[in-house]
């Protein structure tokens, strides 16, 4: 069994990363974002970390009516049989799209507990241009000390082309 358990906590491409409003400036002109990263990059870097067969996501109700999320790995240890060792995390049900916000949030701060995107909490403070509407210009500027060092592709079995 192939594994690379530190390359979790890698840093994603900035391609990878998608921003989330959390607040205005005064004149309304940019807003606060936070960085997160998608479920699917997310599944991409267990894949390649773990391989596919080895993490596994497992949901159940939450407090309050949230979703907890448990992301499984099958974990080798010198050479004794492989087992399963599962962390969980959980979030609140969304306003838009309550269960599936609900099922991805829980998801993504279940990642953070094996390492994945745990960087991103770190970042400082970040503002972008936004149009009238509130929406993102350009894209926010990442400080380097957030950016990859080395950006590895993702294994899927496809040859570049």
């Amino acid at each position: 069994m192939s594994q690379d358990l530190k390359r979790l906590a890698d840093p994603f491409d900035l391609h990878d990363l998608r921003w989330k409003p959390i607040g205005m400036s005064e004149d309304r002109k940019k807003a606060r974002v936070a960085p997160f990263i998608s479920n699917r990059a997310i599944m991409d870097r267990l894949d390649a970390a773990c391989g596919p067969e080895n993490w596994r996501n497992e949901y159940r109700e939450g407090p309050a009516g949230g979703v907890l999320c448990g992301i499984g790995i099958r974990v080798a240890r010198d050479g004794a049989p492989a087992e399963w060792v599962t962390k969980w995390d959980g979030a609140e049900n969304t306003e838009i799209q309550p269960v599936k916000g609900g099922l991805s949030a829980s998801m993504r701060r279940c990642a953070v507990q094996w390492g994945i995107g745990r960087y991103l909490y770190r970042m400082p403070v970040i503002w972008a241009p936004v149009d009238e509407k509130g929406r993102m210009t350009a894209r926010p500027e990442v400080p380097k000390e957030f950016h990859p060092v080395t950006v590895r592709p993702i294994e899927t079995g496809k040859e570049a082309a």
